[in-house]
Order: structure tokens, then sequence, then C-alpha cells
């Protein structure tokens, strides 16, 4: 698949996908929307690469919805293009696929993220911001709801009150709230933000097993629904058992014994353990 909405660069095993309407200030469209589906399937069948940044090309991360379609930008039903049957909110089948994604992402918000623009960071891993970026869930103003399985996803990475007062206002705020809200890890100028985004990715992809932190990435985002500690205990003992045994394990304990860098062999491709996936199909309908 060719691209004309996203940039996608594999340099040193880190995977940069920029949001490239900048004449748009990167606005979201359904375009946009499969083309980022896509790159994560490209991305989980290519071990190669070992961590993944999204930012944004210009001034802007992404202005949200494409709203360009006037009054009827959200009325599914009034759409040429739409689905038979299916009335599926596309910046949710965006954060599925990204909440089912096996490598680490990394936001590198440069500028404005607003509605989608900041709902799609949210099962995205770590969150850096430029101090020039803006932030708005602000659906409420626009006589909707909030979308992108944010329901889900902002009360667990910010707590219920908070998420619930960024929704009710629907209001811009300056990456200083975001950073005191708990949204963001940090904040950079400009010039320095892609360069400490980097920096987080190249320790992952450095210093680690590619399959552990496949298993790491689902075990976290998997026990936020987990009802008992047991069920973490559970998949615990299994990832304990068959990565105990892998080669991975080996060359883990050996090159610290030997006081070297690791030099991991498994592929998420082909290495995963046997329990792989273990959660239950999702489906829409």
């Amino acid at each position: 698949m060719s691209y004309s909405t996203i940039l996608y660069e594999v340099e040193d095993s880190i995977l940069t996908i920029t949001l490239n309407r900048p004449e748009a200030l990167n606005a979201f469209n359904n375009e946009m929307l499969f083309e980022l589906i896509d790159a994560c399937d490209k991305a989980d069948a290519d071990d190669d690469v070992k961590a993944i940044i999204v930012t944004g090309a210009g001034r802007g991360f992404c202005a949200g919805a494409d709203l360009s379609g006037g009054g009827d930008a959200f009325d599914y039903d009034s759409r040429a293009d739409k689905e038979s049957g299916l009335s599926r909110d596309g910046g949710g089948r965006l954060t599925l696929r990204l909440y089912e994604l096996n490598k680490p992402i990394i936001a590198a918000i440069n500028g404005p993220a607003v509605g989608v623009g900041v709902t799609m960071t949210l099962p995205m891993d770590i969150r850096l911001a430029s101090t020039n970026a803006k932030f708005g869930f602000v659906f409420a103003r626009r006589g909707i709801v909030p979308e992108a399985c944010s329901s889900y996803f902002l009360p667990r990475v910010v707590g219920i009150s908070k998420a619930l007062e960024w929704c009710y206002s629907g209001k811009v705020f300056p990456a200083s709230e975001a950073m005191d809200g708990g949204l963001l890890r940090s904040l950079h100028e400009p010039e320095d933000l892609l360069v400490e985004a980097r920096k987080i990715a190249a320790e992952i992809r450095d210093n680690t097993s590619a399959v552990s932190i496949t298993l790491v990435r689902h075990m976290m985002w998997k026990m936020l629904g987990a009802d008992h500690p047991m069920e973490a205990h559970k998949i615990d003992s299994r990832g304990i058992y068959h990565r105990g045994k892998s080669p991975d394990s080996k060359e883990g304990v050996v090159s610290f014994l030997e006081k070297r860098p690791a030099e991991f062999p498994g592929k998420v491709s082909t290495d995963m353990p046997e329990f792989f996936p273990w959660w239950e199909a999702r489906e829409f309908s």
C-alpha cells in the first residue's frame, strides 16, 4: 500500500510514522485511518522494527477530524463512502488496532492535538509533547461524544475526575496542563522532541528482548480490565515459564554475567510462546 497522508520511515530499527497533511494541520480522514492501520500491520510483520514513534508534519500533530464536509461531517448516514449496515467510529477502529500492536509505540506530539488527534494517542505507550502543543477533548462542543474508545482509555491514563473535567469543558488547553494532569511523560522544546523520543526508542531497541517487550505490552494493557490480581498471577506465571526456557532468557543471563550487551535471538514473527495471544477475540457486531 502506498501512503499519501502519512510517512513511513525506518532508521536503525526505529519506525517513525509522520502524519502528513500539514496544510490541514494533519486533520484525520478516512484515507489516514486506513493508512495508519496498514502501517501498524506492516510494522508488526517486520522484525527489524523494534519501536515506533508517531509525530506530525509541520506545526500540528493532528487537528482532529477533517471537518471540511461542513455540518454533516459527523452524520454517518449522509456519507457517500459508508459501509452497508455498519456505523463504526473510525477513530475507534484505529485505537483498537493500536491496542493490539505488538511493538512499543511513542507519541511525539509536536503541536495541536485535538479531538481524535489526542484520543488516537491514548493507547500509545508513552506520550511526549512539545511546549508548542495544545490539547482538547472538544466533543461536547461539537455536539457529539468522545470517540476512539477514549471512554475506556482516558480515565485509565489520567483518572476519572480529570477525564471528565476535560471532556465536560471541551476546552483547548496548553501542554503544561496536559503534563500536570498526567497525560504526558515530559515536555520538550520543539527541536528536542524527536531527539528525546528516539532516545527512549533506542533504549528499548538496544537492551531488551523483542519477544519479551511484546508480552509486556499486552500483559500491562490487558490487565487494566482484570477484576482480580490472580488474573495477573496466571499470565505472569505462564510468561515466566515459557520465557524462562527460551534462548532469549539464556542470553539475558549469560550476557549479564559476562558484562556485555545482550544479543537476543528471538523474533516476534516466529518465537512467541504457544499461549500467545491468550485473550479472547473481540468482534464488532
